[in-house]
């Protein structure tokens, strides 16, 4: 999963030099550059890899961030889930989801530097926007999940993560947008299992630490 799809990208990368796109609407591939500013913190190869992927470049990415924040903060904005349909378009599908005895709706919609993710938002009674990041997409095999060493960044998403390693106890993340996860996972060459921390940035496994070093 962790790999984006650089042929399902638009562009094959740009010239670092050249002028940053022009101001315009807010669209999915803006949203793309927000995902990965918040992910730049932890794995900047990566992200300008997907950078280049998308043909845009760091001041776009920049902008893209800044304006995304100026709509969160805005006073008298949209709500959160008629922003994401501003931006986003229709869901590409709507999934009925069950949490407790509370009946959620969550709404997925693609993400092309991640063919086999989707961005989900999960509404609660009253259409409250109660989470916000990637899952698997439907019917998309996800990683197998064995080793410390299948917890690459970008390898799995935090449920697949915690169901891999469970028991998994949530901590509470160090930004917004960010999850944190405690488990112990085998060593791949001594078998001997550690405790570790990963960290995950919009659902998004960015690394590992290790508490006993």
């Amino acid at each position: 999963m962790g790999r984006m799809s650089a042929s399902s990208a638009a562009g094959s990368g740009p010239d670092p030099s050249r002028a940053s796109r022009p101001p315009g609407p807010f669209t999915p591939l803006d949203f793309q550059l927000v995902l990965l500013r918040r992910m730049a913190d932890h794995n900047p190869g990566l992200v300008e890899d997907a950078r280049h992927a998308l043909g845009t470049s760091i001041t776009d990415m920049r902008e893209a961030n800044r304006r995304w924040q100026a709509m969160l903060h805005a006073r008298g904005g949209r709500a959160a889930v008629s922003r994401y349909r501003s931006v986003l378009g229709p869901p590409e599908a709507s999934v009925p989801r069950k949490i407790g005895d509370l009946e959620c709706e969550a709404l997925l919609w693609p993400v092309p530097l991640w063919p086999d993710l989707r961005f989900e938002v999960l509404l609660g009674p009253n259409a409250a926007v109660w989470n916000e990041w990637l899952v698997r997409a439907p019917g998309a095999p996800g990683p197998a999940l064995r080793t410390l060493a299948d917890l690459t960044p970008w390898s799995c998403t935090v449920d697949e993560a915690a169901r891999a390693f469970a028991p998994a106890r949530p901590m509470e993340g160090t930004a917004p947008t960010r999850w944190r996860l405690a488990f112990t996972a085998p060593d791949a060459d001594s078998g001997e299992r550690r405790r570790c921390v990963a960290e995950f940035t919009w659902g998004l496994l960015q690394r590992l630490s290790f508490p006993e070093g």
